[in-house]
């Protein structure tokens, strides 16, 4: 085969591709082709029918808002409608009221001129009696030769006299009846105030038992060498008196809440076994705590039950150491409550304001339970501590009068003076020793808590011995013994007691270091 050939060959092989080619892309070009057309026309039909779509939708559209229209349209017409209604409703009565206005108008003119013309005959009546009233009097004067002034101040002066003396009857009738009646009176409100009143009146003294189970607890509470005991007495100030009797020990002191101290601690001490000097005087300051809480609640619970508000938290508190405290033997909370009702029955009868005398009565020994005691007697430092803590002048000063230490001013005063002496009268009620006794050994502490460097004051031994508890800081041993005769000798000097008086200060010194 020649180059010639293969030449033809290989250009007829190209012509042939390129033949081929264009017809396949001519069929290519044909089938896009008829593709697109039958996309445009699928593209026409959705267009249309979108079209269609929106067509519906505007029509609704035109309908619902045409429907809305004529709706508030129709609403309108109606209100309006009705405004007209009632615009000629009212006309209609107005003019109804016109004519009655008109009508009553003309009635009350024809009536005024009834009364004008009645009027002018009342006069002509009225100048008729004068005149005949002044002959008269002309005719009086001439027959009793006395002018009318004359004898109408004569009159005057006997209707004077003779009302004088039928007041001065009367007077004298209402105050025979008074001076009848009052005694009996104020015996049946007094009467009637202690009936509705039934309060149990305590006994308080200075001793109390503590229950134990066996002997070999009173060895575990006096403790090797008695050194549980002296902690127990040295951490409370009550003088604990283990003796012969069977499954009890007696805790001895004038200040019941210091025997409560003790006797709830002695009762954990026992009931958990552990008795040592720290845990001892660990349990002693918890007990402490609780009765300081228990006070607050009990002097709530009071205000509460008698219905007494808005008392000073301070005051409150105070009402509930009245619980542990004692006056003549009587307990000084039952005491004040049973006066505070006597004293709302009273006012009660007498047209006064119960709810003042009932909190004058509660706090009207209030004096007697501050923690400190200045040299007062209880009736002013109690008013001292009302004024302080802002309550009524009526009440300051029913607490200040009601032993006659200042003037009553008003009618709650004489009412607490009284219900006190009712309630403190009655048979049982008080003992007169046991307080005179409380009140010697409260003077000896005081004595003693005079001198620099004493912390605490305890009497015991029923005022035969002073426990004098010193600040190590302060007071040295020699200053101890100098300090134990000083106070010795100034009760010596300044006090009346029976017997003799031991004083006995105790300095404690101690190391505390703390391993962390």
């Amino acid at each position: 085969m020649n180059v010639l050939e293969i030449v033809f060959i290989a250009a007829g092989i190209i012509l042939g591709i390129v033949i081929g080619f264009i017809i396949a892309n001519s069929r290519i070009n044909g089938a896009a082709k008829k593709e697109k057309e039958n996309n445009i026309k699928e593209a026409e039909v959705k267009a249309e029918a979108i079209k269609q779509e929106k067509i519906l939708q505007a029509k609704e559209k035109f309908l619902q808002l045409k429907l809305e229209h004529e709706k508030a349209v129709n609403e309108r017409n109606q209100v309006v409608s009705q405004t007209e209604n009632r615009l000629k409703q009212k006309d209609t009565e107005l003019s109804k009221k016109i004519e009655e206005v008109t009508r009553k108008e003309k009635e009350i003119d024809g009536h005024r001129s009834q009364a004008n013309q009645q009027m002018e005959l009342y006069k002509q009546r009225n100048e008729a009696i004068e005149q005949l009233h002044r002959k008269q009097v002309d005719m009086l004067e001439k027959v009793s030769g006395l002018k009318a002034d004359d004898a109408k101040a004569q009159l005057v002066e006997s209707v004077k006299a003779e009302a004088k003396t039928q007041a001065m009857s009367y007077i004298k009738d209402i105050m025979d009846e008074a001076k009848l009646t009052a005694n009996k009176e104020a015996k049946k409100i007094i009467i009637q105030s202690i009936q509705r009143v039934a309060t149990e009146t305590a006994i308080e003294n200075s001793v109390t038992v503590f229950h134990i189970e066996g002997d070999e607890m009173k060895g575990r509470i006096i403790g090797r060498e008695g050194r549980n005991i002296r902690a127990i007495e040295a951490a409370t100030g009550v003088e604990i008196i283990v003796d012969d009797t069977p499954d009890a020990i007696t805790l001895s002191c004038f200040d019941s809440i210091r025997r409560e101290i003790a006797r709830l601690a002695l009762h954990q001490l026992v009931s958990d076994g552990r008795i040592h000097p720290a845990r001892i005087e660990e349990v002693v300051e918890k007990t402490k705590k609780m009765i300081d809480e228990e006070i607050v609640e009990t002097g709530k619970r009071t205000c509460i039950d008698l219905g007494i508000h808005g008392l000073h938290p301070e005051l409150i508190r105070m009402v509930g150491r009245m619980k542990y405290r004692s006056s003549y033997g009587q307990n000084l909370l039952q005491h004040s409550r049973e006066v505070a009702n006597l004293c709302a029955i009273m006012a009660s009868e007498m047209g006064l304001n119960p709810k003042v005398a009932k909190r004058a009565g509660l706090l009207h020994d209030i004096g007697k339970v501050p923690d400190e005691e200045p040299e007062l007697p209880h009736a002013l430092l109690g008013m001292k501590l009302a004024e302080k803590y802002k309550e009524k002048p009526e009440v300051c000063n029913a607490i200040g009068a009601h032993h006659d230490e200042i003037e009553m001013t008003n009618l709650y005063s004489p009412i607490i003076q009284v219900c006190d002496a009712i309630s403190g009268a009655r048979p049982g009620a008080r003992r007169e020793v046991a307080e005179q006794y409380m009140k010697r050994l409260r003077d000896l502490e005081t004595v003693a808590l005079s001198y620099e460097g004493v912390e605490k004051t305890y009497a015991i031994q029923a005022g035969r011995e002073l426990r004098v508890i010193v600040t190590s800081e302060k007071v040295s041993d020699a200053k101890a013994e100098e300090l134990a005769f000083n106070i010795s000798q100034k009760i010596q000097t300044e006090m009346t007691y029976p017997g003799q008086v031991k004083v006995t200060v105790i300095r404690e010194t101690r190391a505390t270091a703390y391993a962390k």
